[in-house]
């Protein structure tokens, strides 16, 4: 099973962190959020990996190189000028081995633990050309509940919404490449496309999951690994 990182985000907001460093090069409690999407990959049986990435391109290879530490084989699909989500997308997909029929695809700032083969097999039941994984939309604010005379009744912080978003993981076919731009993002022409034709699939998952985004992401996360990390290590002291 092949997969593509999108990894050539400059990561303004991210800043002075993203200086040196494209965005999926920032570093959390010491590893690049690549290192966790790389471990996450192959720790599910992900064997290749195709990093598609432009700015500073060099530190991404220069730390990953083949991939053989990782326990992958890494391949890099450079930018020579921005192409764009779905840009980058269609030129990395020449450098999948003819063989195989999908491929993963992802964002190089998305930390999670989604288990693949349910996606996998949701997409290959589906008979779509693509499917892409939703995340419940959590409230950023706490929610106040009003009765019908306008008395509070009770505060929920940050509840979960009866919505969902595109969390920036997807299942390809390879049949999805000319629907690709030469330059542009996917998400403004390629789903929309498939969309109208019926023909982009959905899987729903409340896994964890967070991009990094900003520097306050960037604390959250941290934190967040460092809990599980310590929840994980008393389990084992058991």
């Amino acid at each position: 099973m092949h997969a593509i990182i999108l990894a050539g985000g400059k990561g303004e907001r991210l800043r002075p962190y993203t200086q040196d460093r494209p965005k999926p090069m920032v570093e959390i409690l010491g590893i690049p959020i690549l290192g966790y999407q790389i471990q996450w990959l192959q720790a599910q049986g992900i064997t290749d990996i195709v990093i598609a990435c432009g700015y500073r391109h060099e530190v991404i290879q220069e730390f990953f190189g083949d991939g053989e530490k990782w326990g992958v084989r890494i391949r890099y699909s450079i930018e020579t000028e921005p192409l764009g989500r779905g840009g980058a997308l269609k030129q990395a997909f020449q450098l999948l081995d003819d063989d195989e029929e999908l491929c993963l695809a992802t964002n190089g700032d998305v930390v999670t633990n989604l288990r693949l083969q349910p996606l996998l097999d949701a997409h290959r039941s589906s008979g779509v050309l693509a499917t892409v994984v939703l995340a419940p939309f959590v409230s950023p604010y706490g929610i106040v509940e009003v009765d019908d005379q306008d008395r509070i009744v009770a505060f929920v912080e940050k509840p979960e919404l009866p919505y969902w978003f595109n969390a920036g993981i997807y299942v390809l076919s390879k049949k999805i490449y000319p629907y690709l731009p030469d330059q542009g993002d996917h998400e403004n022409t390629t789903f929309p496309q498939l969309a109208r034709e019926r023909l982009l699939g959905a899987f729903k998952s409340r896994a964890y999951w967070r991009a990094v985004d900003t520097v306050k992401d960037l604390s959250e996360v941290s934190r967040e690994l460092e809990r599980r990390l310590f929840a994980a290590f008393l389990e084992s002291s058991r």
